[in-house]
């Protein structure tokens, strides 16, 4: 059962995170940790006319967490605010509910690897780890629309 989970395209997503470089000048800066397995994964987000405009990542997690920020990464750049939240929910869907993972249609098919994670769903303590990157994305542009707001 845990081979499904770390087969060759999770471990090569995993091997290959991208983004890794710390934005100085974020717009905001998420940590997001899950307590059950000790995975942990930092954001900067850059934000500007509704977009992402600048990412960076800092992963310390399992393999899944990895594969996942690896995607995620990827692609976040350019993705707007209300995308980014859909894919938060279409992959707690996916993990908790059974959902499918994102489509060719969602986002023109930029986290369509996303669907390499299907297996977790019968993993529920690897959950966590998985949603660690899509929560803080979307804790950042939160932090960034609320400052906005308020100024």
């Amino acid at each position: 059962m845990l081979n499904a989970l770390y087969n060759e395209k999770i471990l090569g997503f995993a091997a290959h995170i991208g983004q890794t470089e710390r934005l100085p000048d974020a717009d905001a800066t998420v940590t997001q940790h899950s307590p059950l397995c000790g995975s942990r994964i930092t954001v900067d987000v850059k934000f500007a006319d509704g977009r992402v405009t600048g990412y960076g990542q800092q992963v310390r997690a399992c393999a899944l967490g990895q594969a996942a920020a690896s995607i995620l990464g990827q692609h976040v750049v350019g993705q707007d605010a209300a995308t980014l939240r859909e894919l938060e929910r279409i992959m707690r869907a996916m993990l908790k509910a059974g959902g499918p993972p994102p489509g060719p249609d969602f986002a023109a098919g930029a986290f369509r690897d996303l669907e390499v994670l299907v297996p977790v769903r019968e993993h529920k303590a690897r959950h966590n780890a998985v949603m660690l990157p899509f929560e803080a994305v979307v804790k950042a542009i939160d932090q960034i629309e609320a400052r906005r707001k308020a100024s």
